[in-house]
This record gives structure tokens, C-alpha cells and sequence, in this order.
């Protein structure tokens, strides 16, 4: 008998357990549906938050991301882990946008979430302060990256790597017939570009053998581990750091070479200041401009310098590189918009009075900062590649006190909300129906380029946080592109999967691989 009972028993349990396991499921499965019931976006999982919505879709985040704003007409919220603390919305909403970067912005600071991932790397430097922190470094950034004598220098140094570096490794590439990965020469080209601009030094990234330079690699190495921070929950990346583990252990290491590299430069910079006597007027470069005004009330401290000027670093290399790397891909697939871009190069330089063709394929043009602002269909062009591909695809802001948007929608104090530029590019409501199409004219009326509302066209972002460098960058895209295809034909090597790398810049995944052709016949003809 007791075999009997024993047999029982274990039956009773087990139905026991099976019957708290349904109820757990049901429990589960109700909570599915009245969540599905009450929130037309993303699913949110018991516990889990949108963390298993997200990895079922990791293949195409930002098709998936864009769909659901399609879906719920701009706007849904999301929540993380549960011990994780992330909650908030997500949203594409041009209203919603202005109302965080103009109306509220105070209220819409970077906050402590985005500020402690980049602290390693940024400091408390420009892009990573808040608060009168912040408005400090706008109003001497403003000041200094607006003044004449550094807008002529920058434009200087631009022309200068474009014709003694960019069109010379081109002209190396042309010889050998090798292809190159594009995304990879023109981040090294910025990298140079915003070295010279911020540090008033010669990184040589691009260079003829493209060599490795170790500040370059450790600053490429920071950035990309730091992002890491923003793809997982804090409970995971904080005790790697303590315990100096995985990936954390390497960023410890890169970011330790680039404020050693950039500390190293200020001390330098500090000493040929004190023999000069604080006579900088033989420099233009942002640091020697920043200690030049600082040089009577010495409050700008070697850290505070160093982290300004990584900070510049970050923004210079990433954007204007991106950007190009998009747009020249997107000309391959949108040959007639080519032909537009160097009917106007021709037409501009034709009014150099030079009849002979031939100089117009010499190395010898350089482009003036007067013919560039004359470029009304590149700047078109440019503007669409950035609307489509934005080098920034998402940003961030924590809710400082509970709020509620002009629609209704309210935000707790500590939330998050998140607004997609990629996406908004995507929406019918806010562009039009013809969204998806590459389309520079939609820039153009009259013959006259027309910039959009910056809080539909937040690409440059908006309100008191508009980007400082926003002239600087467009200036040097403008002169990249017009260098190039002047003289040369891009040309995509054909089976590549291009596709957006998921970080918090939007790098091709794969990067670019082209070979250029020099253009045999001059421009006139190409562009008729």
C-alpha cells in the first residue's frame, strides 16, 4: 500500500504544480492582452519590459522602430527590465520635439543616463554637460567657432587636406586600381579635419600607406565600446567597470590614451603660451583661441580644455563623414541627381572667366567658401542624404520634473523619451508621400535653397542645443563632395549588403567599398 500512496502523492503534487503553472500562464496571457489592449505600440513583457520585442527584431530595428510609429501615429511608450528602471516614450512628433528642445527645454536635460555612459570618454565636456555647465561651453564655443579668423582657418585647413591629402590618396587608389572602403578614408579625413580645427595639430590618419595611428584607434576604440553602454542594462556594464572585465577593461585603456594624448597637447599648448607671453595671434585652432580669451582670468582649467576639445573631437569626426558615405551611395542609385550636382559645379567655375576646360580636372581648383555657398542643389542633395540617413538616428532626454506635451501626453519625472530622426524621415504625416524618395527639389523653390523647421528637420537637433558646427559641417561636405566629383566617377563594387550599423551613430554596417574613375571627359559634357 504505501507504494500506492507514495504514487499518489507525487500525482497530487505534480497536478498541483501543473494547475499554479497554468494559472501563471493565464495570469500571463491576460496581461498580454490588456496590454495589447490599452497600447497600440510595441509589446511589453511582464518583467522583461520591450527587451524580447526588441531582440525578435534586432535584424531591422530601425525598419521595425519606424513601423510602429506608423502604427500609433508617432508616439508609444516603453519600459525596460524591471530592475533595469528604463520607462518612457518613444516619438517622431515634430510638436513633441519642439516642445523638449524650445518650449521645455530645461525640463528636457541629457540627464544622468546619458552623461555617466559618455563620462569616461567626454567628461564633463560640451556634449556631455547640462545645466550652466552646459551654457558655459555654448556661449564660449558660439563665440569662438563664429568668429572670422577661425572660420578662415577651418576653411583653410579643409582646402588643404582636400588637395594635399583626400585627392592625392585618390589619385594613389586611381593608379593601383584598388578599391577602398569610403566610410573608412572620409572618417579619417574628418578625424584630421577636427584635430586641426580643435587641437591645432596633424593627426596624419590619411595618409598614403592610411597608417595606424594610435590616438586615432584608441579615440575609434572608445567611441565604439562606450556604445556598448547604451545596449545594455546598467546592472551588467557597471560591475564589469568596477571589476574591470570584458569590454570595460578595454575602454578604460582607449579612453585613458585619448585624454592622455589630448592632456598632453593642452600642457604643450599651456608652455608655447607662457613664452610667447599669451600672444596666440599666430594660432586660429579652437584650443589656442580658447586659452588666448582665458589668458587674463585663467578659468579654464587643463581638464576642462581637454574634455572641450574630445568632446569637438567626437562631433567633428562622426557626423560630416557619415554623411558623405550615405550621400555618395545614394548618388549611385539616383545617377540624374549626379549629373544636376556637376551641371552646377561647372556652371560656378565657369564664372572664374577660365574658358580652358581642362583646368577644371586639374588638382590645382580649389573651391572658394563664396562658391560653395553658391552650390543652392548640393546643399539640396546633402540635406536629403542627412534627412534619409541622419548620422544621429536617435536621441535622448530624461523628463527633470513631470510634464505634460501640448497633445496631452504626460511624462514622470526620471522618464525617457526618445525621438527617431530616421524614422521621422519615414513618415507620410510629416514629409509627405513621398517620403522615401531621395528628392532633393523638396528643398528648392525658386531657384532658392529653403531650409525646413528644425524640429521636422532635427538633424542638426534644435532649440538652444542647435549644433554649433552645423555651417562648418555643411561647409566641409560640400567641399568633399564637389572635390571629388570634379574629377572622379564613385563607384560601388557591386553585392554589398548595405545596411545601418545599430549604434548611436549611423555608420553602413559594412562600411562602402568603391573604386573611382577619373572623369575623361570634362564636367559639362558628363552633366549634359
Amino acid at each position: 500500500m504505501v507504494p500506492f500512496y507514495a504514487a499518489l502523492e507525487w500525482v497530487c503534487v505534480h497536478i498541483c504544480i501543473l494547475d499554479v503553472g497554468f494559472a501563471l500562464l493565464g495570469l500571463f496571457i491576460l496581461s498580454c492582452v490588456l496590454q495589447r489592449m490599452t497600447n497600440k505600440g510595441p509589446m511589453l513583457w511582464p518583467v522583461m519590459g520591450m527587451i524580447p520585442t526588441v531582440m525578435f527584431n534586432m535584424s531591422h530595428p530601425y525598419e521595425w522602430v519606424t513601423s510602429a510609429f506608423i502604427r500609433t501615429g508617432g508616439t508609444f511608450a516603453y519600459r525596460g527590465m524591471w530592475m533595469g528602471g528604463a520607462y518612457g516614450i518613444l516619438t517622431v512628433d515634430p510638436a513633441k520635439i519642439e516642445y523638449m528642445l524650445r518650449t521645455r527645454s530645461k525640463n528636457f536635460p541629457k540627464g544622468r543616463y546619458y552623461r555617466e555612459r559618455f563620462s569616461d570618454l567626454l567628461g564633463d565636456g560640451i556634449f556631455n554637460a547640462d545645466d550652466e555647465s552646459w551654457q558655459r561651453q555654448r556661449r564660449v564655443a558660439t563665440t569662438e567657432m563664429h568668429s572670422s579668423r577661425f572660420v578662415e582657418y577651418s576653411l583653410r585647413s579643409m582646402q588643404d587636406l582636400v588637395q594635399e591629402r583626400l585627392l592625392k590618396v585618390i589619385e594613389k587608389l586611381v593608379r593601383s586600381g584598388e578599391s577602398i572602403d569610403l566610410q573608412e578614408m572620409l572618417l579619417r579625413f574628418t578625424f584630421d579635419n577636427i584635430c586641426s580645427s580643435a587641437l591645432g595639430v596633424d593627426s596624419g590618419c590619411l595618409a598614403f600607406d592610411l597608417p595606424v595611428v594610435p590616438f586615432a584607434k584608441a579615440f575609434e576604440e572608445a567611441t565604439e565600446l562606450t556604445l556598448l553602454r547604451f545596449l545594455m542594462p546598467p546592472f551588467v556594464w557597471r560591475p564589469m567597470k568596477l571589476l574591470g572585465l570584458g569590454f570595460e577593461k578595454r575602454l578604460k585603456k582607449a579612453t585613458k590614451l585619448v585624454h592622455e594624448f589630448a592632456e598632453k597637447i593642452v600642457r604643450e599648448r599651456r608652455n608655447e603660451m607662457i613664452i610667447k607671453c599669451g600672444n596666440f595671434n599666430d594660432r586660429c585652432d579652437l584650443l589656442s583661441r580658447l586659452m588666448a580669451v582665458d589668458k587674463n582670468s585663467k578659468s579654464f582649467s587643463n581638464k576642462f580644455l581637454s574634455d572641450f576639445c574630445i568632446s569637438f573631437i567626437l562631433a567633428g569626426r562622426d557626423t560630416s563623414s557619415v554623411g558623405l558615405t550615405w550621400f555618395f551611395w545614394l548618388l549611385q542609385e539616383n545617377p540624374e541627381t549626379e549629373k544636376r550636382i556637376l551641371a552646377e559645379i561647372k556652371d560656378i567655375l565657369s564664372r572664374r572667366g577660365d574658358d580652358d576646360d581642362d583646368k577644371l580636372l586639374m588638382n590645382e581648383t580649389v573651391f572658394t567658401a563664396e562658391e560653395l555657398k553658391k552650390m543652392v542643389y548640393l546643399k539640396a542633395a546633402l540635406s536629403e542624404a542627412l534627412r534619409l540617413y541622419p548620422p544621429v538616428p536617435i536621441n535622448v532626454k530624461v523628463v527633470k520634473n513631470d510634464d505634460v506635451f501640448p497633445d496631452g501626453t504626460e511624462v514622470k519625472k526620471g522618464a525617457r523619451v526618445l525621438y527617431c530622426s530616421f524614422s521621422m524621415a519615414r513618415m507620410e504625416s510629416i514629409w509627405g508621400k513621398d517620403c522615401l524618395e531621395f528628392k532633393p527639389e523638396r528643398w528648392i523653390k525658386n531657384g532658392r535653397f529653403v531650409a525646413e523647421n528644425q524640429f521636422k528637420y532635427a538633424v542638426f537637433n534644435g532649440g538652444p542645443r542647435l549644433c554649433v558646427g552645423k555651417s562648418l559641417a555643411c561647409m566641409q561636405m560640400k567641399m568633399v563632395a564637389d572635390s571629388i566629383l570634379l574629377r572622379y566617377e564613385v563607384k560601388a563594387l557591386e553585392g554589398q549588403n548595405i545596411v545601418p550599423k545599430v549604434t548611436t551613430t549611423l555608420y553602413m554596417k559594412h562600411g562602402l567599398l568603391v573604386r573611382f574613375k577619373p572623369r575623361l571627359v570634362n564636367c559639362a559634357t558628363t552633366a549634359h
